[in-house]
């Protein structure tokens, strides 16, 4: 392959395989639209349609996650920037407005967990559903947008790791990308009269776990142990991918004045957190067995007698 590479490729040089003029929006009646939005669109349009599914398969009204989702969607938008923001602030300080332009990315998967997951708990309050089946249903479609969503980072040439030649190395041009995102690692490995980076595909390895998560998710909740653990199971999951491949990215968001990642150090304590509930509860459930099987003997014995 070239050791130039024009703005708009992206290379899989030890895949052998060459995009040339991958782009990053499209216009249409002089509108500029980003490839990014529109895939986050397909995301919630797919996620809806599993969640009806999962929905109807579990005896819930399809109708609920609908009129809920309008307000997750909305809330959990809003939560994703905030987190970004509140974490990156010493990119938007010196410009506030830039804070509000979300087309260049910068949306946090956690913030939008933290405000859709507090949503779907205060419209279950209120309309009186249970809300450990509520968000075992809604975090099906999470995990669809995720999958989805990554490949939006994609077509931003954002969400990258370290230097790598392994089987998945990627290649972008360094004019492709944002400046803060190029470590000094990464030029140390740019070959003499080259214009590439060559780094981890990060956004591909977490939408392949997170697609295996999901299918782990789908297959388990037709026999899942209690109501909720289909939860469990997606914070604790997710949280175990979100701490390895957060070591790899290079654009992680630090807890201020330190090396440590938000993510690595949330998702960690959300694997263990998860862990520790499900023993938990399975333990009281295992209890409770034990306690009402001698009653229902003495009630049979006194039944004889």
């Amino acid at each position: 392959m070239s050791d130039w590479m024009n703005n708009g490729d992206i290379a899989f040089p030890n895949l052998g395989i060459y995009l040339k003029n991958v782009p990053e929006s499209f216009t249409v009646f002089g509108f500029t639209i980003k490839l990014y939005g529109v895939i986050i669109g397909i995301g919630v349009v797919l996620a809806f349609l599993l969640i009806s599914k999962v929905a109807k398969r579990d005896g819930q009204n399809p109708d609920d996650f609908y009129d809920m989702g309008i307000y997750t969607l909305i809330f959990g938008i809003l939560g994703a920037r905030i987190y970004y923001v509140i974490f990156a602030w010493d990119y938007y300080k010196d410009d506030l407005l830039s804070v509000l332009n979300i087309r260049q990315g910068g949306l946090a998967i956690y913030g939008g967990v933290i405000a859709g997951t507090a949503t779907v708990i205060i419209y279950s309050k209120i309309k009186k559903k249970n809300v450990f089946e509520m968000l075992d249903t809604a975090f099906c479609g999470v995990l669809v947008g995720q999958i989805l969503g990554r490949w939006g980072n994609f077509t931003n040439r954002e969400v990258f790791g370290g230097y790598t030649d392994s089987l998945f190395a990627m290649r972008l041009p360094i004019e492709a990308v944002r400046y803060r995102d190029v470590t000094q690692e990464l030029y140390d490995h740019i070959p003499a009269g080259a214009n590439y980076i060559q780094v981890h595909p990060t956004f591909l390895y977490e939408s392949f776990c997170n697609l295996i998560l999901l299918g782990i998710i789908l297959a388990y909740g037709r026999k899942k142990a209690f109501k909720g653990e289909c939860t469990l199971i997606y914070l604790g999951g997710y949280g175990i991918i979100r701490f390895i491949i957060e070591g790899i990215r290079v654009d992680r968001l630090l807890f201020p004045g330190t090396d440590i990642a938000v993510s690595q150090a949330l998702g960690m304590f959300l694997f263990v957190s998860a862990l520790i509930c499900d023993i938990a509860v399975r333990l009281k459930m295992n209890k409770n067995k034990a306690v009402m099987v001698p009653e229902k003997e003495e009630d049979a014995a006194e039944n004889k007698d």
